[in-house]
């Protein structure tokens, strides 16, 4: 069985007709750079998230950096974040000068461990910035009682998690800044690299509008320092599509993750969502103590897996004048070491996830044995 682990191809043929005609649009008019489909997005984004204010950008490292530089963040502040991520979390606070502080996770949900944040904060800190992994938000209630209290600002890195909720609101409205990816391999993606920078303030959102235009207030007039982090009018053209059968897709992403929780045998370690919380299932990963050993076996027959990720940032050479070391952030080790991801899409068939979860099962009973 031949299996794809994202099937993008197949999503582009479902919508093909009106994705293609939406290009066709903006190539008419060609208008590519902040072209009418950007703010018609914008607008779209903020009535799916509730929003007050959505800023369209290049990409999720981009919103990332902008977020921060809306803050104010300054060289020598510190930001407290998860070791277990993608390294884009923690490169764009050194980018910024500022320090990367880690924090470890839950071993249940892989996010930021709430409990420990407090012992991590010092008077150098500015903000955190919870990443909401595999699609599910982190401690949102926990991780907003700590910044009040410290009168520090929460950034979210919902980079996988566009759409998913924490007490039935949006992860894009949980932080004073929230952000998320569009790459094309993420829930809901585009054709080439995006992302969207949320907040309910209206003095940041200003501040970002400028900041993605090289800091302008109007045609070569520059105010601050900004980038050039505009969000493509193609890009944008494909996601007013995308994002209008979103909602379908995420009901079919929980549905295939229930059917991998069904198939798959009780001893297999397995996802788990917080009963306050939604996912979107940008990943369906699970845990094994021999995790090379059975992806290997997996690929042998067929069935495409990730690891999503095999060495936390700490003990990544980027990461080195941090001076972090083995058994510093030992939950994170833990799962870099034992997490493996199953193919994950909304047009995942019955027959695909009975061959996966059947194989996965048997593999994993081999090895135990």
């Amino acid at each position: 069985m031949n299996i794809d682990f994202a099937n993008l191809q197949l999503q582009y043929q479902k919508y093909k007709v009106d994705i293609d005609a939406s290009i066709q649009s903006v190539l008419n008019k060609s208008n590519y750079i902040m072209g009418d489909e950007v703010n018609e997005l914008e607008e779209a984004l903020k009535e799916f998230t509730l929003a007050e204010h959505v800023i369209a950008c290049s990409s999720g490292t981009d919103a990332l950096l902008m977020a921060m530089m809306a803050l104010d963040i300054e060289p020598g502040d510190e930001i407290i974040t998860t070791p277990f991520t993608f390294v884009a979390t923690a490169e764009t606070i050194t980018l910024m000068k500022a320090k990367p502080v880690f924090v470890d996770i839950e071993y249940d949900t892989f996010n930021i461990d709430a409990s420990k944040i407090e012992s991590a904060i010092t008077s150098k800190t500015k903000a955190i910035m919870p990443v909401s992994l595999y699609g599910q938000p982190a401690d949102m209630k926990a991780i907003q009682l700590i910044a009040q209290k410290h009168n520090i600002k929460i950034i979210i890195d919902g980079a996988q998690s566009f759409g998913a909720t924490f007490n039935d609101k949006k992860d894009s409205c949980l932080g004073d800044i929230s952000t998320t990816s569009f790459f094309p391999a993420k829930p809901l993606g585009c054709y080439g690299d995006g992302g969207a920078v949320f907040t309910n303030n209206s003095d940041y959102a200003n501040k970002i509008r400028m900041i993605r235009v090289h800091g302008q207030t109007k045609r070569y007039s520059h105010k601050i320092i900004g980038i050039g982090g505009r969000l493509d009018t193609i890009q944008a053209a494909v996601l007013i599509v995308k994002l209008s059968h979103y909602k379908d897709e995420i009901n079919q992403r929980n549905d295939v993750a229930e059917a991998y929780f069904k198939s798959l045998e009780g001893l297999i370690k397995k996802p788990m969502i917080k009963s306050n919380r939604t996912s979107v299932w940008a990943q369906y990963t699970l845990r094994f103590n021999e995790r090379d050993l059975i992806q290997s076996h997996l690929k042998k027959i067929g069935i495409p897996t990730a690891i999503h990720y095999p060495l936390p940032l700490h003990l990544q050479e980027c990461f080195s004048y941090l001076e972090g070391k083995k058994g510093d952030f030992p939950v994170s080790e833990l799962a870099a070491n034992e997490v493996l991801s199953l193919p994950m899409n909304p047009f995942l068939t019955k027959n695909e996830i009975k061959y996966i979860s059947e194989n996965v099962n048997k593999v994993f009973n081999e090895i135990a044995l």
